[in-house]
């Protein structure tokens, strides 16, 4: 099958090494020809990873999203959140019949919508050609294939097979999961939790309260996807738990680091800035607070991280508050 990767960050580009482990060549959308233009040049993807090299003769390159489309059967989409929406809005190829593998681990921004649910209604997808990618696995590791784990979300069992062995390598175990829902929401909530893990780094509490604050943060993910999607899963297994743990523990972590930089005191933008790349749980807080509108779940990890990312309330005093709420 033609797989293609959609995006052109560190997460896009671990991705493409572990597909071209499988595939003798893959297609890849990158937005910006004169990135695309570098990367043929030097072999590597002058922004992000970069010191990984690529053969680009087994690559396909490609600023235009619908030339890729109509050349892949499999399309693994890894544009960061904030420019999802406005990537999709240039398809002008029917994705009826396409496998789309969500690896954003972000949301629709304006709908709060999840990355497969807006496929589907936007784009009539069926059910069964959507996927999804979870796990603890950071694109940095993949670099020097570190062993990794992934799961694979696909309500289809037969579907769920072939991209999880599409995926599966010497150095990345894919195992598939029926759980799209769940999985989704929870790549989603760990990047919040991997802020505030960063934030109390940052505000010097110690090992003993960052336990306490992740165990509070598995049960209450636990709530929010029940709550959603009442069906039976594990969440002590490694494609949520070990994501939330990896998340907010890793050097490797943008989001901890993300957290960390504002319990310093950097201001939201200037941690932003100074970053110069996505922290997705910015964007999945919003998400996931409004989201709850319709659920009514108690989650005081996200309400705190919402108050303080976009209403502007101390992280001392909102971390403060938070103590009392957890146990």
């Amino acid at each position: 099958m033609n797989v293609a990767i959609l995006g052109s960050g560190s997460w896009a580009t671990a991705l493409a090494k572990i597909a071209l482990c499988n595939q003798e060549s893959i297609n890849w959308f990158i937005r910006r020809q004169e990135v695309i233009d570098e990367f043929i040049a030097t072999g590597k993807n002058p922004t992000y990873l970069n010191n990984l090299k690529f053969d680009v003769a087994r690559i396909n390159f490609s600023s235009d999203i619908n030339k890729v489309i109509a050349a892949s059967d499999v399309l693994i989409l890894a544009i960061p959140s904030p420019y999802i929406k406005q990537s999709l809005k240039k398809i002008r190829r029917s994705l009826h019949k396409k496998i789309i593998v969500n690896a954003v681990k972000g949301m629709i921004p304006d709908e709060n919508m999840l990355v497969t649910e807006y496929l589907h209604q936007e784009f009539k997808v069926p059910i069964a050609n959507l996927g999804v990618i979870a796990g603890p696995c950071h694109a940095e590791e993949i670099v020097y294939e570190r062993l990794s784990y992934l799961t694979v979300g696909c309500e289809d069992r037969a579907t769920g097979q072939l991209i999880s062995k599409l995926l599966d390598t010497d150095f990345v175990r894919a195992t598939p999961s029926t759980d799209v829902i769940g999985l989704e929401y929870s790549s989603v909530m760990k990047n919040i939790y991997a802020i505030a893990a960063g934030m109390c780094e940052g505000l010097r509490y110690g090992d003993n309260f960052q336990a306490v604050l992740i165990t509070n943060a598995v049960l209450e993910m636990e709530k929010f996807i029940s709550a959603v999607n009442p069906a039976h899963r594990n969440v002590v297994a490694s494609g949520y738990l070990g994501d939330v743990l990896v998340t907010s523990y890793s050097k490797f972590s943008r989001n901890r680091l993300f957290g960390q930089m504002i319990g310093q005191g950097y201001s939201v933008k200037a941690a932003q800035m100074e970053m110069q790349m996505v922290a997705e749980g910015f964007y999945g807080t919003k998400a996931i607070y409004l989201a709850n509108q319709r659920f009514h779940v108690t989650l005081p990890i996200v309400d705190t991280m919402y108050k303080i990312l976009y209403k502007h309330q101390s992280p001392k005093i909102g971390i403060q508050e938070l103590t009392s709420k957890l146990y």
